[in-house]
């Protein structure tokens, strides 16, 4: 525009040029502006037969519930439209009845077109538009198909319960493994394959029965979890779907620590360690109503940030039965003391300044910083708590 501008100038006066511009510039920044507050919206419409003039209802798919958010009386022949705005993907319901509806991944700004017929709705249903919806509708399909086909075989196990045939028994046995093993594959491989579609949350949610996920593993829960977290973080079904996963890595933990503990016969191995002084102090010579163990380094930024946190609980809870017993991992002598006496750490500060290899191997410990925490008794009962949590915990424990 602005060459073209150019090239019509010198058959103007210099007054009508630079009105000619303004104008075009008027014009120019007045489609910008307008393109750019354009409402984001998707738009539901399409046609389902067999319905003249039945209610149908557009669902909001919370975490653990539903909301309705339109409904619309179906025209006579069977058309509808609903419109919305979002800010991120989100799941919906098209409903004509409680047991009778679909399920959708309706994106911002998706021009969605559903057909089908109300006999069987729910069961065979055409959408286009919607890429996110096709992914949910091949994996509802799929565990459809499954669940039927582990239903059949149950169904004759259960007819065949008196009957001795115990080759027949293990076969059922084997197709009902199989089965269960092919949808395994099939779900898991779809949250590898689709990391950052909200369509992998539906996945990682799916089961079996009321009692079985079919994805079990966590691995698959931390490629799905943190994939979305990073794309869609406000989503309540992302948050929920983080948060669940985070829950998951912590008992994960524990429970390696619990197999660790019963391996090895101790719930706390002790540890002597030279303290700053070149005094060894051994954890089982602290009488505290509760223990905090802190595995860091001082060359660590984490560990440094932490150490503020440390400081303030130590504040608040020493005077009520909290002793912390620190455990450097460093190599590095005066950076070691250099810390402490930065951080203000006022507590046991214990390492060989050899990286305290044989305390860490004890305490499994895998990231710097770690802490456990020990109570009355020494036994741990918590492990690697920050913030707020390592607050209330340390309380609960102190009163």
């Amino acid at each position: 525009m602005k060459a073209k501008l150019l090239f019509l100038c010198p058959l103007l006066s210099n007054k009508n040029c630079k009105v000619k511009k303004i104008t075009v510039l008027v014009i120019v920044l007045a489609t910008f502006v307008v393109a750019c507050n354009k409402p984001n919206g998707f738009v539901i419409n399409g046609k389902i037969t067999n319905a003249k003039e039945k209610y149908l209802y557009l669902d909001e798919l919370k975490v653990s519930s539903s909301i309705q958010v339109d409904s619309v009386k179906l025209k006579t022949d069977g058309s509808f439209k609903f419109k919305g705005k979002i800010s991120y993907p989100n799941f919906y319901l098209l409903r004509l009845n409680e047991k009778n509806f679909v399920t959708l991944l309706v994106d911002t700004t998706e021009k969605i077109t559903v057909y089908g017929d109300a006999s069987n709705f729910a069961r065979d249903y055409v959408v286009e538009g919607s890429p996110g919806s096709l992914l949910v509708q091949e994996l509802n399909n799929k565990l459809t198909v499954t669940k039927h086909r582990i239903d059949s075989i149950r169904n004759l196990v259960d007819a065949f319960r008196s009957v001795d045939d115990p080759v027949q028994k293990a076969k059922w046995n084997s197709d009902l493994a199989e089965i269960k093993k092919k949808q395994i594959d099939y779900s898991t491989n779809f949250v590898q394959k689709h990391p950052f579609s909200m369509s992998s949350v539906l996945a990682l949610y799916q089961k079996f029965d009321d009692s079985n996920y079919v994805i079990q593993d966590l691995q698959s829960l931390k490629v799905g979890a943190s994939a979305l977290n990073s794309i869609f973080p406000k989503s309540e079904h992302v948050k929920a779907l983080y948060a669940n996963t985070q829950r998951l890595m912590g008992q994960e933990k524990n429970n390696k620590l619990k197999a660790y503990i019963a391996e090895n016969g101790e719930n706390s191995p002790d540890i002597s360690l030279p303290n700053t002084n070149g005094r060894v102090v051994s954890l089982s010579s602290l009488k505290a109503k509760v223990i905090l163990i802190q595995f860091w380094s001082a060359l660590n930024r984490d560990s440094r940030y932490q150490n503020q946190a440390l400081v303030e609980l130590y504040t608040k809870y020493r005077s009520k039965g909290l002793e912390i017993y620190q455990v450097s991992i460093d190599t590095d002598r005066n950076a070691w003391l250099s810390a402490i006496e930065q951080d203000g750490l006022s507590w046991v500060n214990v390492g060989d300044m050899k990286g305290s290899v044989s305390a860490q191997h004890n305490y499994n410990v895998q990231t710097i910083p770690s802490n456990y925490i020990l109570d009355g008794e020494r036994r741990i009962v918590a492990r690697d708590l920050i913030g707020p949590a390592l607050d209330q915990a340390v309380g609960k424990l102190i009163r």
